[in-house]
C-alpha cells in the first residue's frame, strides 16, 4: 500500500507491524471483537495512522465518542491543565470540577440535576435503577414490580440487566438468568407501546435513533406520540443518547431535533471527548432527587479529569454560530445524506440516517457488510458493519465537504469492486 499525496491510502493492507499486533492480540486478548486488519498508531481530527504509516480517513469515530474527532486541541488542553492538578479524589470528597461540570450539563440539557458516571453502560444501568426507585417513592408501584418498556432492536450496552432485553441472540447468547422487569415492544409503533403499559409500568427507554440497529430513524412523529403517552399514563420517558447525543446529528439531543424532550437523558461517549470514559444521567430533581447517600455510587464517577474534558466538550456544543459543531453536522449531514442517496439502486438497497450518521444496506447479493469495510479499507476509509450488509457512517463533526465527497466516492469504489 501506498500513500497518495492527498495522504489516502491505497492498495492491500498488511504488514509486519501489522501481523505483529495482531498476532498479540490473537494470543492474549480475548475475542469478543473482530477488527479490520488495521492497527492506529496515531490520529489527529478525521484522520488516523498506522503502524505501517498508512492514513485513512475515520468514519465510525469511535461509535460516536469521538464527535470533535481526534485530539481535539481545546480537549487535549483540557486533559493537559488538568493532569497537572488533580486526576481523582473518588466522590468521597468534592473537586473543583464536578460542581461546574453538572451546572454546565444541566444548563446545557435544560434539566437541574447531573448524574455523573463513567460508561454509556454504566448511564444506562443507572437510569434503570432511578426509574424503578422513582417507581416505587414517587409513582407508588408496589415493591419489586416496577416494569420497563423498551423496544426492539435497541442497543443500550452489554450488562447482564441492559442484555435480558436485547433482540440481539449474539448479545443474549449464553448469559443468561436474565433480569426481569421489561417489555420489548415494537420500534417505531406508539400503538403497541401504549398496548404494553399497565399500573406497574415506571418508565419507557427508547433509544431516539437506533445506531447499533443501523441508524434506524423512527417514524415523523414517533418520539412525539411517546412523549404524550408517557404523559397520559405517567411514566418517564428515558432517552438514550449516548450515540445520537451531543451533535451526531445536528442538535444537542436528537429528541429535540425531533421536537419533543424526555424526562430522562443518558449521555456518554462523546461527552468524554474521546478522552476519557464519561456519562452522565440528566433529570430533573424530582426524577434524580430519588437517590440520596450511599444508594447509588461510582469510584471513578465524576473524577476531576473527566470533568475537566466534559467542560470542554460542553464549551465546544455552546457555539452556535454557522462554524460551530452542531452547524457544521446539519450542514454536512444533509452533504452526506444526499451524496448517499445517489448509490441507492447502484449496490445500495437504502439508507437511512440523519446529520453526521447513516445507515446504509449494500445489496447482499455484493457481499456482506464486512466485505464491503474491507474493500472500503482498502482505499483509506475506516467504516463499521452491522447486520448482514449494513454499514455505519459516523464520521467525526470535524470532517469537511471534500473529504464526505471522498468517504462516499469511496463507498462507491467499493461496491464496483465488489460487482
Amino acid at each position: 500500500m501506498t500513500i497518495i499525496e492527498d495522504g489516502t491510502a491505497t492498495g492491500a493492507a498488511g504488514g509486519n507491524a501489522t501481523a505483529h499486533h495482531e498476532m498479540l492480540m490473537e494470543e492474549h486478548s480475548a475475542h469478543n471483537y473482530h477488527p479490520l486488519p488495521v492497527v492506529v498508531a496515531h490520529a489527529e481530527g478525521a484522520w488516523v495512522t498506522d503502524v505501517e504509516g498508512r492514513r485513512y480517513l475515520d468514519c465510525l469515530a469511535g461509535y460516536s465518542a469521538l464527535n470533535f474527532g481526534h485530539r481535539h486541541p481545546a480537549l487535549v488542553a483540557a486533559a493537559h491543565r488538568q493532569l497537572d492538578r488533580v486526576t481523582l479524589t473518588s466522590r468521597a470528597f468534592g473537586s473543583d470540577q464536578i460542581g461546574p461540570f453538572c451546572a454546565e450539563l444541566a444548563a446545557l440539557v435544560g434539566k437541574q440535576l447531573v448524574l455523573p458516571m463513567n460508561t454509556g453502560a454504566e448511564a444506562v444501568e443507572s437510569g434503570l435503577k432511578v426509574a424503578r426507585k422513582w417507581g416505587y417513592e414517587v409513582k407508588g408501584v408496589p415493591p419489586g414490580r416496577a416494569r420497563i418498556v423498551v423496544a426492539d432492536g435497541g442497543f443500550h450496552g452489554r450488562t447482564i440487566s441492559i442484555v435480558s432485553f436485547s433482540t440481539d441472540p449474539d448479545a443474549r447468547g449464553g448469559f443468561g438468568p436474565f433480569t426481569p422487569g421489561f417489555d420489548i415492544v415494537p420500534y417505531g409503533d406508539p400503538d403497541a407501546l401504549s398496548a404494553a403499559i399497565t399500573p406497574d409500568t415506571v418508565a419507557v427507554l427508547i433509544e431516539p435513533v437506533q445506531g447499533e440497529a443501523g441508524v434506524v430513524v423512527p417514524p415523523a412523529g414517533y418520539l412525539a406520540a411517546v412523549r404524550e403517552i408517557c404523559d397520559e399514563t405517567g411514566v418517564l420517558f428515558i432517552a438514550d443518547e449516548v450515540q445520537s447525543g451531543l451533535g451526531r446529528t445536528g442538535h444537542v439531543l436528537a429528541t429535540r431535533g425531533a421536537g419533543t424532550d424526555a424526562d430522562v437523558y443518558l449521555l456518554g461517549k462523546a461527552l468524554g471527548g474521546g478522552i476519557v470514559p464519561l456519562s452522565a444521567v440528566v433529570a430533573d430533581s424530582a426524577v434524580l432527587g430519588v437517590l440520596r447517600p450511599g444508594q447509588h455510587g461510582s469510584t471513578f464517577g465524576g473524577n476531576p479529569l473527566a470533568c475537566a474534558v466534559g467542560r470542554a466538550v460542553i464549551e465546544l456544543l455552546t457555539d452556535t454560530g454557522p462554524e460551530g459543531m452542531l452547524a457544521r453536522a446539519a450542514h454536512l449531514g444533509d452533504v452526506l445524506q444526499g451524496r448517499l442517496a445517489g448509490l441507492v439502486g447502484d449496490g445500495v438497497v437504502a439508507v437511512r440516517g440523519c446529520g453526521l450518521w447513516a445507515g446504509v444496506d449494500v445489496d447482499p447479493r455484493l457481499g456482506s457488510g464486512r466485505d464491503v469495510g474491507e474493500a472500503l479499507l482498502r482505499r483509506g476509509v475506516l467504516v463499521k458493519d452491522t447486520h448482514g450488509s449494513t454499514i455505519r457512517l459516523s464520521p467525526p463533526l470535524v470532517i469537511t465537504q471534500d473529504e464526505v465527497a471522498f468517504a462516499v466516492d469511496a463507498l462507491a469504489g467499493a461496491l464496483a469492486e465488489l460487482r
